[in-house]
């Protein structure tokens, strides 16, 4: 399931998507290569077709769908979307979770990682918000140094459209000239 574009308001615009990094995954596929592994070998020595093949097939199957189909699947239905507006984190297979935090509420972005992890090219990304219920820690972001500072750019150019500078004073003071005048 891919993220749903309909989320986003008219002029929003996706500048990242990612899934949790492929980490995550590393051990399903150890048991799927595992139970295959274990399968071929007592299909070796029951004889292929043997009625103790067929068993240890549909066991193995069973496994590899409650230990290596169903993580993926979580896997793919986990997004943290980073958008010119808003962070937008959405999970969960039957029901879904979801949580926005706006770019103007954003106070803090930390990161990190330990050394296995700084090999692997992962880490936590943490972001404080102004809102209720303070921060959220987003597990094995890909490259979540890169995810950090794109966040913190996100954040700056947000504050920076709702900010009134010294351009947006001239242009007030020369709007109240021209219609002082008229």
């Amino acid at each position: 399931m891919g993220f749903p574009e309909s989320v986003l308001t008219k002029d929003e615009q996706v500048v990242l998507h990612l899934h949790p990094h492929w980490k995550a995954l590393f051990l399903p596929a150890l048991w799927f290569v595992l139970t295959a592994a274990v399968v071929v070998v007592i299909s070796l020595f029951t004889g292929v077709g043997t009625i103790g093949t067929l068993i240890a097939a549909g066991v193995g199957l069973v496994i590899v769908l409650v230990v290596t189909v169903w993580p993926w699947i979580k896997w793919k239905t986990t997004h943290y979307v980073f958008t010119n507006e808003r962070v937008i984190m959405r999970s969960g297979v039957f029901s879904r979770s979801g949580r926005d935090i706006p770019l103007g509420r954003v106070n803090d972005v930390s990161f990190e990682h330990s050394l296995f992890e700084r090999m692997l090219g992962c880490g936590t990304l943490t972001i404080e918000s102004a809102g209720e219920r303070g921060q959220v820690q987003l597990s094995d972001i890909p490259q979540v140094e890169k995810t950090q500072s794109m966040l913190y750019e996100l954040v700056d150019a947000d504050r920076q459209k709702h900010t009134f500078g010294d351009d947006d004073r001239q242009a007030l003071v020369d709007e109240i000239k021209n219609d002082a005048v008229s």
